[in-house]
């Protein structure tokens, strides 16, 4: 399959009035991962603001300081989008050649799980069987005829919650999945560490083990130190439906894993054309297309959220836990494939080579290929390596200073 992303599929529709930003690996001795913003649709390096995403997301005003350092042609340009994008398609992550890198780096990355009632019941179907998917579709049934719908309209942690609760446990149907998704406390989990993201344009990972998986379209909300949301992207929560369904403490095992977590293909940040109601209302598009003209459609919409943005953000982050370099925060996802690939009762689960492709009109698409974690390129650059490289370029100083 040709690995290909056009200029047109990755900005948002309205791309001359979204405030884009991002990271990208600039080669050469003096290189490296660099701030950029996207101006013209061309890349902009921006790293005179920050030397950092994390430490950009900490200015008491990034989006006005961003947008004045474009106007003020204070950056300098690095080239054409399209030909950065060409080159990562190519390319990957190959530090010879210039690529789009995910454009979060030192914050940790943060997933809300359980937040949609369709998935929610999903997790329970995976949770009943034990991981096999062969049984899913006998236990999708029995859980629909029992439950069916109700779960969609209930607030969590509320006292109709509460008396569902009771019955479902009667019922012997209650489940650790639906403690979180409609009891008082959020699952809220670690789902990368910081520079363990991957961009747009390259390889998610697979861990070997697995043989029922599937893509988790979400909105990612970028979020400061003090717990503001000042940003969003798109993401994919790689998910081992058998991993997590044998047992939920493997949870870290299903979920982080050599580029299981991709985010982008940038930040656009909150300012007068996009803000936290354009993220409450996105409907974020997922495609999968595979060998033999396989495509799987779906979407996943923010309006049927069981939690709102900021009440995750609340139990992520506050005075009981605090980020000093601000968090990246999965908010979820309503999107549960159950469709037939591989043979009638088994489901959807990823084939090596899959392309996937996240969308939504106000933040472009996020594009990968699916293969395996153990065999795509090695995260080999970590926090003492950024460090090195931005004291090398000069670049590190009072505007990488923690805000605490």
């Amino acid at each position: 399959m040709t690995r290909s992303i056009t200029l047109a599929q990755t900005l948002p529709q309205d791309a001359a009035d979204a405030l884009l930003v991002g990271r990208a690996w600039v080669p050469g001795a003096r290189g490296g991962p660099t701030l950029v913003a996207v101006a013209a649709d061309q890349l902009i390096d921006i790293s005179s603001l920050a030397p950092t995403m994390g430490a950009l997301l900490t200015l008491p005003d990034a989006a006005q300081s961003v947008r004045s350092a474009l106007q003020d042609a204070k950056c300098p340009a690095l080239g054409a989008l399209d030909d950065w994008l060409a080159s990562t398609c190519s390319h990957g992550p190959n530090p010879e050649h210039p690529h789009l890198l995910a454009p979060n780096d030192i914050q940790v990355v943060k997933a809300a799980g359980v937040t949609f009632a369709a998935s929610m019941v999903e997790r329970v179907i995976e949770e009943k069987t034990r991981g096999d998917a062969a049984q899913a579709d006998a236990v999708r049934r029995q859980v629909a005829a029992e439950v069916g719908d109700n779960l969609a309209a209930i607030r969590p942690g509320s006292p109709q919650a509460m008396q569902l609760k009771q019955v479902l446990i009667a019922q012997n149907l209650w489940s650790q999945y639906l403690e979180v998704g409609i009891g008082p406390d959020a699952e809220i989990f670690t789902k990368a560490a910081p520079l363990a993201s991957v961009g747009t344009g390259v390889q998610v990972g697979l861990h070997p083990g697995s043989k029922w998986n599937n893509p988790e379209p979400e909105i990612v909300l970028a979020v400061s130190p003090a717990g503001q949301i000042v940003g969003a992207a798109l993401g994919n929560d790689v998910n081992l439906r058998d991993f997590e369904g044998r047992s939920a403490l493997l949870l870290g095992k299903a979920k982080d894993n050599n580029g299981s977590c991709a985010i982008g293909p940038f930040i656009r940040l909150f300012d007068n054309s996009f803000g936290l109601d354009d993220v409450r209302s996105a409907v974020i598009e997922l495609t999968v297309r595979g060998e033999g003209g396989y495509v799987l459609t779906g979407s996943s919409s923010m309006a049927f959220i069981s939690r709102d943005p900021l009440e995750l953000v609340g139990h992520a982050m506050g005075a009981h836990h605090q980020y000093p370099d601000g968090i990246m925060l999965f908010c979820g996802t309503m999107f549960a494939p159950v469709e037939d690939r591989d043979g009638p009762g088994l489901g959807f689960t990823h084939h090596l080579g899959d392309e996937v492709v996240i969308a939504n009109p106000r933040l472009g698409a996020l594009v990968n290929w699916v293969g395996r974690s153990d065999l795509i390129p090695n995260w080999t650059f970590g926090i003492s390596a950024l460090m090195a490289n931005l004291a090398q370029r000069g670049l590190l100083g009072p505007t990488a200073t923690s805000s605490s």
